[in-house]
């Protein structure tokens, strides 16, 4: 029988989430969403800090200790140092997860190796312990890797948390294919006009500022001007896509159609769009009635556009009211 082929993209996941008994009791902590759900879409790349250190399975349990800035990861009962351990290993994976071209990463919530935030940090000679603290690995990972979007499985419980996680994982994904073809101020151009109304959605403010920025790059150092545009985007990118926003965004794609709508079309979305506003409706709905005009009337640019097909509907992302 014939396989499917591997997705293209490349996802990397905290083992347990997938199943694996890798914990410290022998366990694991499978996310049927993370596995089942977004394995379809992206080959996921386990890791799993503790065990590919050398660390037995069941072994004693861990924690952080100290200045939450820089903790110490330590056992919890007989007090033994994994720290350079853990950091020895951890400047060799991420050599290799490099060469992975991931596109985002998820990690165990409240690991002290593999948490992204709010992990325990105990004080010294103990006490009651913050949550300011990330997993040891998690960490590195994140100086190592500034723009990847990473998320733990417990926010991706959150409609919105997973619908700005995901989509920001897609935006990646097609940047990084914009860099293998070769980084050209041509393909930038390219790229950003298809995020336009992406970015519009997240921040008013990123939208012009892209713009200006992609305006003026004539003669710049290709890799410096790829190196700013990626940090101003992902950054916009992580600031939530309101309501309001996306009233906005949406009242901006009808526009393009005031010729060709009729009076009952015209009225039909202006309903549409005030449902959603009003936070009744999710916005796969209007969404889908500006696609469908997309198509009805070849609008190509719209078309083209990653606001209006950012990720597989398959997902649901936008479902939620």
């Amino acid at each position: 029988m014939e396989q499917n082929p591997s997705p293209p993209y490349r996802l990397g996941v905290s083992r347990c989430l997938l199943g694996e008994n890798v914990r410290y009791d022998g366990g694991h902590k499978l996310d049927r969403f993370v596995r089942d759900e977004l394995g379809r879409f992206f080959t996921l790349v386990p890791v799993c800090p503790e065990v590919e250190c050398g660390l037995p399975v069941p072994r004693e349990a861990l924690r952080l200790v100290g200045d939450p800035e820089r903790p110490r990861l330590v056992t919890q009962k007989s007090g033994l140092d994994h720290t350079a351990r853990m950091t020895r290993w951890a400047m060799e994976a991420l050599d290799r997860l490099a060469a992975q071209d991931l596109c985002g990463f998820v990690f165990k919530y409240g690991s002290p190796s593999s948490g992204p935030s709010q992990v325990r940090v105990y004080p010294e000679g103990g006490g009651t312990p913050s949550r300011r603290g990330v997993g040891l690995f998690a960490r590195l990972f994140r100086e190592r890797f500034p723009l990847l979007p990473v998320e733990d499985e417990g926010r991706l419980h959150d409609p919105e948390l997973r619908e700005n996680f995901i989509e920001r994982v897609f935006v990646m994904a097609r940047w990084r294919e914009c860099l293998a073809r070769g980084f050209t101020l041509g393909r930038l151009v390219e790229f950003h006009t298809r995020h336009k109304l992406l970015v519009m959605a997240h921040s008013p403010v990123a939208y012009r500022e892209l713009g200006a920025l992609v305006a003026r790059s004539g003669g710049r150092d290709p890799a410096a001007l790829a190196a700013e545009y990626a940090s101003r985007l992902f950054a916009a990118l992580q600031l939530t896509a309101t309501v309001k926003k996306n009233v906005n965004v949406l009242q901006h794609v009808m526009g393009y159609f005031k010729k060709q709508l009729s009076a009952d079309e015209k009225q039909e979305l202006l309903e549409v769009l005030g449902a959603y506003g009003r936070e009744l409706t999710p916005l796969v709905v209007p969404v889908t009635l500006l696609n469908h005009y997309v198509r009805k009337y070849g609008q190509e640019y719209l078309a083209a556009q990653a606001y209006l097909n950012p990720h597989p509907l398959e997902l649901k992302l936008r479902n939620h009211a």
